[in-house]
């Protein structure tokens, strides 16, 4: 708790006086004002979170939060819990979705394992393992509260080790199955939601079975009876390793003033939580994608955060995020080589 506390405290708003400055020069580089639409707000918004008028994003890493989920149980996934295990070994091969869109993007891919029901002896992954996997939450709670707790600061504790590498942008991704049913059921708890409003069929749940998956959401809430204005306390109810994993993580982005990327509907699910903890994270988000999974626009509505792009994606690992590091950088580069009219000679505009 000692680190969480200490991650909170440090965490300030953004430098508002920087974002007007860079304002000032985006609306006055060699175009109309506005032409380049959300890339201007990408890199102002870059420069409060970083203090630097000229920011770069030059050096980029995904993190991975990897764990399993004992709700797996009740039926609620397509695929055996034993793929997670298998993906998080894939992942550190390069053979995964995420894996070539970092290539692509020039980012590491940081695998960790938070939770994963299994053991692994992997060089490559990191063993951050609390516990082999959460309860199922249909039963009782997903874990304690000081479970969670660590689950939080070991995102923070990876997050930071990646900043003092020298990354100045970081995504979150997850590898978990199952794990649409407790980022549904942390939804329908902030937000009072009924759970068939916010459960969808994950990684190709057959439709026949959705019900079932609702069902379980709502008796997870029912068991547990989660407090939404305690985060922490959803999250160890109902929630997973992974996603107070991804949660430290952008505390720890936001604590370091470095811009973290939110990838789909888990990943935002993630932010809920960190959200709760110390508000003024969210200055520090950069939405990706619009997720296909039903309660992603929530959770984004609940942020005020608009996704940048809408592909039809619900794949997760963070290959949305990893996709928008792309557009983030062409906006810093937007800032640092276009030139002011002033610049160009140009008197009048």
């Amino acid at each position: 708790m000692n680190l969480l506390n200490e991650t909170i405290k440090k965490i300030k708003g953004v430098d508002r006086e920087i974002m007007e400055k860079c304002k000032n020069r985006v609306d006055n580089l060699i175009k109309p004002v506005g032409s380049l639409g959300k890339l201007e707000d990408i890199v102002i918004k870059l420069a409060g979170i970083t203090g630097d008028m000229y920011p770069k994003v030059d050096n980029k890493s995904v993190i991975v939060m990897a764990a399993d989920h004992g709700v797996c149980e009740e039926g609620i996934a397509a695929a055996p819990k034993e793929v997670t295990l298998m993906q998080a070994i894939n992942m550190t091969k390069g053979l995964t979705g995420v894996c070539a869109m970092a290539k692509q993007a020039k980012s590491d891919v940081v695998v960790v394992d938070i939770g994963i029901d299994g053991e692994i002896n992997n060089d490559k992954i990191i063993n951050k393992k609390i516990k082999h996997g959460t309860e199922n939450i249909t039963k009782g709670p997903a874990m304690t509260r000081k479970e969670a707790i660590t689950s939080i600061e070991t995102g923070i504790l990876v997050a930071t080790e990646e900043i003092k590498k020298g990354k100045n942008i970081l995504t979150t991704g997850e590898m978990g199955i199952g794990n649409t049913t407790p980022s549904a059921a942390i939804v329908s708890a902030i937000t009072g939601m009924d759970p068939k409003e916010v459960t969808w069929v994950g990684a190709n749940l057959p439709m026949d079975k959705l019900k079932n998956k609702i069902n379980c959401v709502k008796r997870a809430i029912e068991v547990n009876k989660p407090i939404k204005e305690d985060t922490i306390d959803v999250l160890s109810k109902v929630g997973g390793l992974e996603i107070g994993g991804m949660a430290g993580v952008m505390l720890a982005c936001a604590a370091n003033r470095v811009p973290i990327v939110i990838d789909g509907f888990i990943c935002t699910v993630a932010a809920l939580i960190a959200y709760g903890i110390e508000p003024k994270v969210k200055e520090y988000l950069i939405p990706s994608h619009s997720s296909e999974e039903k309660g992603a626009k929530y959770a984004s509505e609940i942020l005020g955060l608009k996704p940048m792009l809408d592909m039809n994606m619900r794949l997760g690992e963070g290959s949305g995020g990893v996709l928008a590091f792309n557009i983030i950088e062409a906006a810093t580069y937007m800032n640092n080589e276009m030139i002011t009219f002033k610049e160009a000679g140009i008197g009048v505009v």
